[in-house]
C-alpha cells in the first residue's frame, strides 16, 4: 500500500464501511475502506498544507485511484486551491474519473463562485456530456452557484431540457428543481405548471420539494395538484 492508503486503513471503521457501501451501490464493496467524511476532510487539509511530506503531486497524478476515500481526498484538496486556473486544471483532470454520486456531489471550490462566468460556460458543456457523473456535476454547478445572486430564469430552461435514462442524472435534475422551487418559486413553478420535465423528474421534483423545509406549506399543497398521474 501507499503511505496515504496506510493512513486511510488506520482510520477504518468497518460499520461505517458497510453503511457507505449501501449508499453507493454502483461501487464494489472492496473499493471502500470505511473512513468518515469529517476525518477525510481533516486529512485532506493536513495533506494540502504539507504537500511534499505526503507526495500530493504524485497523488494527484495517480488517477484512477483504487479506493473511494482516495477520491474524496482528491476532491477535498481541489476545493482548497485558491487560484482558479490551477483549480480548474486539477478538476478537469479529475472529473473523468468520478464514478459515483457521493464524490460527484462534494467538490465545491470557493474559487468557482468567484469565477462564476467561466464556470457557467463549462457547466453548459458538462450537461451535454455522455458521462453520467459529468452531467450530474454540471447540474450540481447550476444548483450550487446559480440559484441565488447569479440566477437567471433561462437556467431553469437549460436544466429542464436535459433528457437522460440515467437514474443519477434524473435524481440530480429533480434535486435542482426542488431547490429552485424553494429559492426561485415564481420562475421555477412555471416549469412544473408547463410540464417541461420528463414525468419521472417532474413528480420526483414535487416529492423532494414537499420534503423540503424551505418550501412553504401553501406551495406544497399547490404542487401536489400538479403531479402527473
Amino acid at each position: 500500500m501507499t503511505k496515504i492508503q496506510k493512513i486511510l486503513f488506520g482510520l477504518q471503521d468497518n460499520k461505517y464501511r458497510e453503511f457507505q457501501s449501501s449508499l453507493t451501490p454502483t461501487l464494489e464493496a472492496k473499493s471502500i475502506i470505511g473512513v468518515r467524511v469529517p476525518k477525510l476532510r481533516a486529512m485532506a487539509k493536513e495533506m494540502f498544507a504539507n504537500k511534499k511530506q505526503y507526495g500530493v503531486e504524485k497523488f494527484f497524478a495517480s488517477l484512477p485511484h483504487k479506493y473511494l476515500e482516495e477520491n474524496f481526498l482528491h476532491s477535498f484538496m481541489i476545493e482548497q486551491i485558491k487560484d482558479y486556473d490551477e483549480c480548474i486544471e486539477r478538476f478537469l483532470e479529475f472529473l473523468p474519473f468520478i464514478d459515483n454520486w457521493a464524490v460527484c456531489d462534494t467538490c465545491h471550490p470557493k474559487v468557482f463562485r468567484k469565477n462564476s462566468a467561466k464556470v457557467l460556460l463549462l457547466a453548459r458543456e458538462w450537461i451535454r456530456s455522455e458521462s453520467t457523473y459529468t452531467v450530474r456535476y454540471g447540474i450540481d454547478v447550476f444548483m450550487t452557484y446559480f440559484l441565488d445572486e447569479n440566477f437567471l430564469p433561462e437556467h431553469l430552461e437549460t436544466i429542464a431540457s436535459i433528457r437522460s435514462g440515467e437514474y443519477y442524472v434524473n435524481m440530480m435534475q429533480a434535486w435542482y428543481f426542488a431547490t429552485a422551487l424553494a429559492k426561485q418559486w415564481d420562475d421555477a413553478v412555471k416549469i412544473i405548471e408547463d410540464k417541461k420535465l420528463s414525468p419521472w423528474v417532474h413528480n420526483k421534483s414535487i416529492q423532494k420539494a414537499k420534503e423540503s423545509f424551505r418550501v412553504t406549506q401553501e406551495h406544497k399543497d399547490y404542487l401536489v395538484k400538479l403531479r402527473i398521474k
